[in-house]
């Protein structure tokens, strides 16, 4: 399976703080952003990973990332000159993705909690149809929404309906099988003009062969997107770490735990960095180790 990191473009919901940068390497608390979904995709067993972002936010992404090598892993990188939508990721990764199950996720959503990592391994085995999830928000609205029946069973999608049939969003991170480029291929941009990832989800709820996770309590979902989350979600990042002395979204610690570098490669990791509190903490996991 392959994966892919929608970053975007400077998101207007963080203007004037985005300036120049995009939002995705801003710090959350300890990292920059884009840290915390590379990581879900490296959890999930993905190695080979597709960074998508604007012409002019795709060199500083370039320079913090390179290649990836360093973490055993492979970074491909795309540009995206005008921000079409979602499911554009598939159409502009149709050569990257070939013919293959991909994930998609996007650069401002961090996810932690119990049970998360059993969740991704189950859907990094989809061979057939789409796995989404649900999640339950107070603010539906802004979010692509999903309706079920009595036996949990989905029944409907909805992109950011003003009334919306349930509290449950779907979160920015998505598993498909092989089909997603061609049915992303054919979805018409919808009246906003962006060609919509609910309309992929949507096809594959009519074909019967849509799985949907709902996440409870024990998992917290966080969109980076505006200032009041995104200080949410440093303050959220914080209180975990300092309580359990234990980093969330860290991809050097999580190549490792997953085999993708060796424990040398994590102790030259972390000498390069042993400066700072953050390679204080990667020698610290090999201390443990």
């Amino acid at each position: 399976m392959k994966g892919i990191l929608l970053a975007g473009g400077r998101g207007t919901r963080l203007y004037p703080l985005t300036m120049g940068v995009s939002k995705q390497l801003l710090p959350v608390y300890d990292k920059p952003m884009v840290y915390y979904p590379l990581s879900m995709l490296m959890l999930a067993g993905i190695s080979e990973v597709l960074i998508i972002s604007t012409p002019e936010d795709l060199p500083q992404f370039r320079r913090l990332l390179g290649s990836g090598e360093a973490w055993g892993m492979k970074f491909s990188y795309i540009e995206q000159a005008q921000p079409r939508g979602l499911a554009d990721a598939f159409i502009l990764g149709r050569d990257f993705v070939e013919d293959q199950p991909s994930s998609l996720i996007l650069g401002d959503n961090i996810f932690y909690g119990t049970g998360l990592w059993d969740y991704l391994k189950t859907a990094s085995r989809l061979t057939e149809g789409a796995q989404v999830f649900a999640y339950p928000v107070r603010n539906p609205q802004d979010y692509g929404v999903i309706e079920f029946d009595e036996g949990g069973r989905a029944l409907s999608l909805e992109e950011k309906p003003k009334h919306p049939k349930s509290r449950f969003a779907v979160p920015g991170l998505y598993f498909y099988d092989s089909k997603v480029t061609e049915i992303a291929a054919n979805v018409k941009p919808s009246p906003r003009g962006e060609i919509e990832i609910t309309d992929i989800n949507r096809v594959y709820l009519e074909l019967g062969q849509l799985q949907v996770q709902q996440l409870g309590r024990g998992i917290a979902w966080l969109d980076a997107g505006t200032h009041e989350n995104l200080l949410q979600a440093a303050n959220f990042v914080q209180a975990v770490e300092e309580r359990q002395g234990l980093m969330i979204g860290c991809p050097e610690e999580v190549a490792y735990r997953m085999g993708f570098i060796s424990r040398e490669q994590l102790i030259t990791l972390a000498n390069h960095l042993r400066q700072s509190s953050y390679g204080n903490y990667l020698l610290s996991v090999v201390e443990d180790l």
